[in-house]
Protein backbone atom coordinates (compact mmCIF):
# COMPACT_ATOMS: atom_id res chain seq x y z
CA UNK A 1 0.00 0.00 0.00
CA UNK A 2 1.26 3.47 -0.90
CA UNK A 3 1.23 5.97 1.93
CA UNK A 4 0.74 9.73 1.44
CA UNK A 5 2.15 11.96 4.16
CA UNK A 6 2.71 15.68 4.64
CA UNK A 7 5.92 16.00 6.65
CA UNK A 8 5.61 19.60 7.84
CA UNK A 9 2.40 20.77 9.55
CA UNK A 10 1.86 23.23 12.42
CA UNK A 11 -1.01 23.55 14.89
CA UNK A 12 -2.16 26.32 17.21
CA UNK A 13 0.61 25.20 19.55
CA UNK A 14 2.82 27.21 17.19
CA UNK A 15 2.19 30.94 17.73
CA UNK A 16 1.90 31.51 13.98
CA UNK A 17 -0.68 28.82 13.06
CA UNK A 18 -4.47 28.47 13.06
CA UNK A 19 -4.82 24.70 12.69
CA UNK A 20 -6.60 23.29 15.74
CA UNK A 21 -5.37 19.84 16.83
CA UNK A 22 -8.90 18.44 16.90
CA UNK A 23 -9.41 19.45 13.24
CA UNK A 24 -6.26 17.90 11.81
CA UNK A 25 -7.54 14.38 11.13
CA UNK A 26 -10.58 15.61 9.22
CA UNK A 27 -8.47 17.92 7.07
CA UNK A 28 -5.90 15.20 6.39
CA UNK A 29 -8.58 12.78 5.22
CA UNK A 30 -10.24 15.46 3.04
CA UNK A 31 -6.89 15.98 1.30
CA UNK A 32 -6.55 12.26 0.55
CA UNK A 33 -3.56 11.82 2.84
CA UNK A 34 -2.80 8.92 5.16
CA UNK A 35 -0.82 10.88 7.70
CA UNK A 36 1.05 14.00 8.76
CA UNK A 37 4.04 14.96 10.83
CA UNK A 38 3.15 17.64 13.36
CA UNK A 39 6.17 19.93 13.58
CA UNK A 40 5.26 22.73 15.97
CA UNK A 41 7.87 25.28 16.98
CA UNK A 42 9.82 24.18 20.07
CA UNK A 43 7.10 21.90 21.41
CA UNK A 44 5.56 18.47 20.85
CA UNK A 45 2.37 19.31 22.76
CA UNK A 46 0.43 19.87 19.54
CA UNK A 47 1.62 16.59 18.06
CA UNK A 48 0.66 14.67 21.19
CA UNK A 49 -2.75 16.33 21.22
CA UNK A 50 -3.37 15.47 17.56
CA UNK A 51 -2.22 11.93 18.32
CA UNK A 52 -4.83 11.65 21.07
CA UNK A 53 -7.61 12.56 18.61
CA UNK A 54 -6.47 10.64 15.53
CA UNK A 55 -8.12 7.30 14.75
CA UNK A 56 -7.79 6.87 10.98
CA UNK A 57 -4.55 8.66 10.10
CA UNK A 58 -0.90 8.22 11.06
CA UNK A 59 0.66 10.96 13.17
CA UNK A 60 4.41 11.43 13.45
CA UNK A 61 5.38 13.35 16.58
CA UNK A 62 7.95 15.95 15.54
CA UNK A 63 9.32 19.33 16.58
CA UNK A 64 10.77 22.23 14.62
CA UNK A 65 13.54 23.20 17.01
CA UNK A 66 15.21 26.59 17.08
CA UNK A 67 18.92 25.97 17.56
CA UNK A 68 21.58 28.59 18.14
CA UNK A 69 22.20 28.64 14.37
CA UNK A 70 18.81 28.01 12.77
CA UNK A 71 16.03 25.44 12.74
CA UNK A 72 16.22 21.64 12.71
CA UNK A 73 13.28 19.21 12.74
CA UNK A 74 13.35 16.09 14.85
CA UNK A 75 10.96 13.32 13.79
CA UNK A 76 9.64 10.37 15.84
CA UNK A 77 10.18 12.13 19.16
CA UNK A 78 8.98 11.02 22.57
CA UNK A 79 10.05 14.07 24.55
CA UNK A 80 10.31 17.78 23.82
CA UNK A 81 13.76 19.10 22.97
CA UNK A 82 14.92 22.37 24.50
CA UNK A 83 15.50 25.19 22.00
CA UNK A 84 18.63 27.32 21.64
CA UNK A 85 21.09 24.44 21.90
CA UNK A 86 23.79 24.18 19.27
CA UNK A 87 22.91 22.20 16.12
CA UNK A 88 25.16 19.34 17.24
CA UNK A 89 23.64 19.28 20.73
CA UNK A 90 20.15 19.33 19.20
CA UNK A 91 20.97 16.39 16.94
CA UNK A 92 22.41 14.52 19.91
CA UNK A 93 19.11 14.98 21.78
CA UNK A 94 17.11 13.76 18.76
CA UNK A 95 19.29 10.67 18.46
CA UNK A 96 18.86 9.87 22.16
CA UNK A 97 15.17 9.32 21.39
CA UNK A 98 15.80 7.24 18.29
CA UNK A 99 14.55 10.13 16.16
CA UNK A 100 15.43 11.32 12.68
CA UNK A 101 17.07 14.62 11.76
CA UNK A 102 15.78 16.88 8.99
CA UNK A 103 16.72 20.35 7.77
CA UNK A 104 13.68 22.52 6.93
CA UNK A 105 13.67 25.22 4.24
CA UNK A 106 17.48 25.54 3.98
CA UNK A 107 17.41 27.36 0.65
CA UNK A 108 14.78 30.07 1.23
CA UNK A 109 16.88 33.24 1.31
CA UNK A 110 14.10 35.24 3.00
CA UNK A 111 13.87 32.96 6.05
CA UNK A 112 15.83 34.30 8.97
CA UNK A 113 15.10 31.00 10.75
CA UNK A 114 16.90 28.81 8.22
CA UNK A 115 20.04 27.08 9.40
CA UNK A 116 23.26 28.84 8.46
CA UNK A 117 25.37 27.38 5.68
CA UNK A 118 28.32 27.04 8.02
CA UNK A 119 26.27 25.11 10.56
CA UNK A 120 24.80 22.85 7.89
CA UNK A 121 28.26 22.15 6.50
CA UNK A 122 29.34 21.16 10.00
CA UNK A 123 26.50 18.66 10.57
CA UNK A 124 25.93 17.50 6.99
CA UNK A 125 27.06 13.94 7.74
CA UNK A 126 24.48 13.66 10.54
CA UNK A 127 21.41 14.72 8.53
CA UNK A 128 18.79 12.10 7.55
CA UNK A 129 16.59 14.33 5.39
CA UNK A 130 16.80 17.74 3.75
CA UNK A 131 13.78 19.72 2.61
CA UNK A 132 14.35 20.61 -1.04
CA UNK A 133 10.80 21.93 -1.47
CA UNK A 134 8.70 23.83 1.05
CA UNK A 135 5.32 25.13 -0.10
CA UNK A 136 5.87 28.36 1.83
CA UNK A 137 9.30 29.18 0.44
CA UNK A 138 9.32 32.58 -1.27
CA UNK A 139 12.82 33.02 -2.65
CA UNK A 140 14.37 29.60 -3.16
CA UNK A 141 17.94 29.62 -4.40
CA UNK A 142 19.34 26.13 -4.09
CA UNK A 143 22.93 25.71 -3.07
CA UNK A 144 23.53 22.79 -5.42
CA UNK A 145 27.03 22.12 -4.12
CA UNK A 146 25.75 21.84 -0.55
CA UNK A 147 22.72 19.79 -1.61
CA UNK A 148 24.92 17.37 -3.56
CA UNK A 149 27.17 17.01 -0.53
CA UNK A 150 24.16 16.36 1.73
CA UNK A 151 22.81 13.66 -0.56
CA UNK A 152 26.26 12.12 -0.94
CA UNK A 153 26.39 11.87 2.85
CA UNK A 154 23.05 10.06 2.94
CA UNK A 155 20.46 12.83 3.36
CA UNK A 156 17.17 12.08 1.60
CA UNK A 157 15.51 14.95 -0.33
CA UNK A 158 11.95 15.58 0.91
CA UNK A 159 9.09 18.07 0.57
CA UNK A 160 6.58 19.45 3.04
CA UNK A 161 3.77 21.98 3.04
CA UNK A 162 4.84 23.87 6.18
CA UNK A 163 1.09 24.27 6.71
CA UNK A 164 -0.12 26.88 9.17
CA UNK A 165 -3.67 27.14 7.77
CA UNK A 166 -6.13 24.43 6.77
CA UNK A 167 -5.88 25.23 3.04
CA UNK A 168 -2.15 24.49 3.14
CA UNK A 169 -2.29 20.91 4.42
CA UNK A 170 -1.23 18.54 1.66
CA UNK A 171 0.12 21.23 -0.66
CA UNK A 172 3.28 19.14 -0.67
CA UNK A 173 3.63 15.54 0.45
CA UNK A 174 5.53 12.30 -0.02
CA UNK A 175 4.22 9.02 -1.42
CA UNK A 176 6.03 6.03 0.03
CA UNK A 177 5.56 2.43 1.12
CA UNK A 178 3.99 1.83 4.53
CA UNK A 179 6.32 1.80 7.50
CA UNK A 180 6.30 0.67 11.12
CA UNK A 181 9.51 2.10 12.54
CA UNK A 182 11.63 5.23 12.05
CA UNK A 183 14.27 3.06 10.39
CA UNK A 184 11.75 1.63 7.95
CA UNK A 185 10.36 5.11 7.30
CA UNK A 186 13.83 6.41 6.42
CA UNK A 187 14.49 3.45 4.16
CA UNK A 188 11.17 3.89 2.35
CA UNK A 189 11.39 7.69 2.06
CA UNK A 190 14.53 7.19 -0.01
CA UNK A 191 12.37 5.68 -2.76
CA UNK A 192 9.39 7.96 -2.28
CA UNK A 193 7.66 10.15 -4.84
CA UNK A 194 7.69 13.85 -4.05
CA UNK A 195 4.57 15.95 -4.79
CA UNK A 196 5.12 19.68 -4.55
CA UNK A 197 2.88 22.73 -4.95
CA UNK A 198 3.35 26.29 -3.76
CA UNK A 199 0.96 27.83 -1.28
CA UNK A 200 -0.63 31.17 -2.21
CA UNK A 201 1.50 34.15 -1.25
CA UNK A 202 -1.19 35.69 0.96
CA UNK A 203 -0.81 32.96 3.61
CA UNK A 204 2.27 34.83 4.83
CA UNK A 205 0.18 37.89 5.63
CA UNK A 206 -2.20 35.75 7.70
CA UNK A 207 0.75 34.33 9.62
CA UNK A 208 2.12 37.79 10.38
CA UNK A 209 -1.32 38.89 11.58
CA UNK A 210 -1.64 35.86 13.88
CA UNK A 211 1.71 36.64 15.50
CA UNK A 212 0.53 40.14 16.36
CA UNK A 213 -2.74 39.05 17.99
Amino acid sequence: MKFKIDLHVHTTHSPCALLKPEEIEKIVLEQGLNGVAITDHNTIDGALEVLSFAQSVRIIVAEEIKTSQGEIIGYFLKEEITPHLSPKETIREIRKQGGLVSIPHPFDRLRSSRISREALEDIIHEVDMIEIFNSRDILTIKDHQLLEKAIKNGAVPIAGSDAHLNIEVGRSYMILDEFKTPEEFLQNIGNAQLVSRKSPFWVHFITKLIKRL
